[in-house]
């Protein structure tokens, strides 16, 4: 059975603090108050979106964005901004938007939130929006820079799952990638014997609520809601950011370059090499 402990909520903490017990020893961590003073979190209603930046153009994704051949990591479709809240109003849905700089068709929309003094390093250039309807699901995987990331929750519930690097082998991480693609919420641990090893945490993120993850950390995400959340990134340090565009060209170069060229195939030879890996933490 997956091993999940609960995620420390913590309120008022102190740069010391935070450094001491949760960025040095690479903990997560959901604070509880980080955006207390956003405006933010009043204005950016969904009838906000709606009335004043409905007519911005979107590219919208589903659980098809993962799978290989042509689609390999292209959006399905570009809609209005407006259409697709309303889908999200509607019900369930898989569709969802992702690592979207809305900011740069409506930079006045920064008033709106700040850069948080908890820690050094912050990229103001790089804050990115998610939003996706009840029932979607953003696969388990870590993000390609390498960056610690606040994820800040805006509208709606989120189910987090996380796990530290060093549990890469036993989640089957597919080479060359940032993902993994065993199933957290139905494991197959005939399949993946070495599943049932990781050890990870899990929390229900409410609006309002911050959670740190830091660099490297795989994470499973779950719409519990529509609704949607702002993401502020943090290398700590220039070799830090320099690791990670390094990390990112790596990982486009031979991973879409290969998918480009045998596209299923490869897809399987990921496969295989993750299960040999994950063979040997069983030895």
């Amino acid at each position: 059975m997956l091993e999940l402990s609960p995620v420390d909520r913590r309120t008022g903490l102190t740069r010391q603090t935070f450094a001491e017990e949760y960025l040095k020893p690479m903990k997560p961590v959901v604070f509880t108050d980080l955006t207390a003073s956003w405006p933010a979190r009043q204005r950016w209603t969904i009838e906000h979106f709606k009335q004043h930046y409905g007519q911005l153009r979107v590219p919208v994704v589903s659980n098809n964005y993962s799978k290989p051949g042509k689609g390999y990591m292209t959006p399905d479709r570009v809609i209005s901004f407006k259409e697709f809240l309303e889908i999200l109003e509607s019900g369930p849905t898989d569709l969802r938007i992702f690592l979207w700089n809305i900011f740069k068709a409506a930079p006045e929309l920064r008033n709106d939130f700040r850069i948080p003094d908890i820690m050094d390093g912050f990229v103001d250039e790089m804050p990115f929006m998610f939003f996706g309807g009840e029932g979607a699901k953003v696969a388990l995987h870590y993000d390609i820079d390498m960056s610690h990331v606040f994820l800040n929750q805006i509208h709606g519930r989120k189910r987090v799952v996380l796990f530290a690097p060093d549990q890469s082998r036993n989640l089957y991480h597919h080479p060359f990638t940032v993902a993994s693609y065993v199933d957290l919420n139905n494991p197959d641990y005939d399949k993946y014997p070495a599943l049932s090893r990781a050890k990870g945490y899990e929390v229900i993120m409410e609006p309002g609520e911050t959670i740190f993850m830091p660099s490297g950390y795989w994470h499973y995400i779950e719409y519990t809601d529509g609704g949607y959340s702002i993401a502020l990134r943090s290398f700590g340090s220039i070799p830090d950011r320099v690791r990670g565009l390094a990390n990112i060209a790596r990982h486009y170069v031979v991973d879409k370059g290969m998918n480009r060229l045998i596209g299923p195939s490869w897809r399987k030879m990921k496969e295989r090499m993750a299960e040999r890996r994950a063979a040997e933490t069983m030895n």
